[in-house]
């Protein structure tokens, strides 16, 4: 039998009368959020879920979405001496593979260069740049920095640094 009443505080509760236990009571409770603790539960189990099934659908799928290739420059040769001349700089990726349509940037680091110099790769993923780098008084040797912009829309990046050239004295 089962009988509804309202204790002390005004919640309701029921009376549960069984055959051998006498009498248990059972609160009702009335709580507008819903059962205590359940809203961060869920969204907690909601979070990890959707984490756990993004990382798994990316191992199935082998979608590598944010994966980027990271390229170098290969410049020949990598140890001049001042003055004018030509410098041939290959862009390759990790794997060595010539990159082609990539911008090679060439600008002073310690040894002096007037101005920044820029060639494009061609399908050989090979720049000629003229250069003309000079040094410092007392200045024995210094270097020259390479950037690379790689092709737009492509999955290349260029987030570490690259070879150097080389300047030194005659």
């Amino acid at each position: 039998m089962v009988l509804e009443r309202e204790d002390p505080a005004g919640r309701p509760f029921k009376y549960h009368r069984g055959s051998n236990d006498g009498v248990q009571l059972t609160p009702l409770r009335r709580d507008d959020r819903a059962i205590e603790g359940l809203p961060i539960r869920l969204v907690i189990a909601l979070v990890v879920g959707v984490a756990s099934l993004s990382v798994m659908m990316n191992m199935i799928s082998g979608i590598g979405g944010l994966a980027v290739t990271e390229v170098d420059a290969q410049p020949t040769p990598d140890v001049i001496t001042p003055g004018e001349q030509t410098v041939s700089i290959r862009v390759v990726d990790s794997d060595g593979n010539p990159v082609e349509g990539a911008t090679v940037v060439v600008k002073g680091a310690t040894a002096r260069l007037d101005g920044i110099e820029t060639a494009s790769t061609g399908a050989n993923g090979t720049a000629e740049i003229d250069i003309d780098p000079s040094l410092g008084p007392n200045q024995a040797e210094g270097t020259l920095e390479i950037d690379i912009k790689p092709p737009a829309g492509s999955e290349y990046a260029d987030q570490r640094a690259n070879t150097v050239i080389l300047v030194v004295e005659d």
